[in-house]
């Protein structure tokens, strides 16, 4: 299947503003894009891309003052396949575990594991581990946050989410998250496109999606605590410890957001 995917970000800027945008696909999706990706700014400024520590293609710009409109467009061709479902995948022990690795068992900035370890330890310690011990942290996240978009909040953290009980997908993820990591799986947070490709109406509003990534097995498996079934058509655009480090726009100076427009469809062959 084609998928057709891209945003328009309109920042106004009272000084210029350095600006750092995470706005391309991964690294593990080139392959995938069918032409060009391109990222277009207005008015036209200086661009230049890098990659971070976790592997994610990143754009650095300066914002002139005033305003600004960043719009991306691409088109991937996805196998259209649902998410891998492994229930057979064991959990490592944490002696096993590559060095590389051992970041995603420990706290961060939106991940305050140190609230939530005996929270975790008392609900998930005494029952299956690997794969099915993921699930059941996914299945019990689903149930505890009720999805609100009015109550989005950049700052609140895990244990916020698990105390409040409310939020948007990326609080079902960091919340998620930290318990994997307070049971001693490595959990990455992942930030993307995922349409409404293969669920039934309604539909909310299209905005980026957060979901997850365990380490079981010798590999990394998707989950998804909001959504909690496998879906099919993610695009996968950056992984890091937690959305410090995804972040959509990062801006280094004040300034206020405009508009906002993500599309995530799919397209004819």
């Amino acid at each position: 299947m084609l998928i057709g995917a891209g945003c328009q970000i309109i920042y106004d800027c009272p000084q210029p503003t350095p600006m750092l945008l995470m706005v391309s696909p991964h690294p593990s999706r080139t392959p995938d894009l069918v032409g060009q990706h391109e990222i277009a700014f207005d008015p036209p400024i200086a661009w230049r891309d890098y990659q971070d520590s976790f592997g994610n293609t990143c754009t650095r710009i300066v914002a002139p003052p005033g305003r600004l409109a960043i719009s991306t467009r691409f088109t991937v061709r996805d196998s259209g396949a649902l998410d891998a479902w492994v229930p057979t995948a064991r959990q490592h022990a944490v002696e096993e575990l590559p060095d590389e690795f051992l970041i995603y068992l420990l706290g961060s900035r939106y991940c305050d594991t140190e609230k939530l370890s005996e929270i975790a330890w008392s609900l998930f310690g005494q029952g299956p581990t690997g794969w099915a011990r993921v699930q059941a942290i996914c299945d019990y996240v689903h149930e505890r946050i009720v999805f609100d978009y009015q109550q989005a909040d950049p700052s609140r953290t895990a244990f916020e989410a698990f105390q409040g009980r409310q939020g948007v997908c990326r609080d079902y993820t960091h919340l998620a998250v930290a318990l994997c990591r307070c049971v001693n799986i490595p959990a990455r947070y992942c930030t993307g496109f995922l349409g409404d490709m293969g669920v039934p109406p309604p539909y909310g509003p299209m905005d980026f999606a957060a979901w997850f990534e365990v380490y079981l097995e010798g590999a990394w498996h998707v989950f998804d605590a909001r959504n909690n079934e496998p879906r099919i058509g993610r695009i996968l655009m950056a992984r890091g410890r937690d959305a410090t480090d995804v972040a959509i726009v990062t801006s280094f100076g004040p300034c206020t957001l405009a508009g906002f427009n993500v599309i995530t469809d799919e397209l004819p062959e």
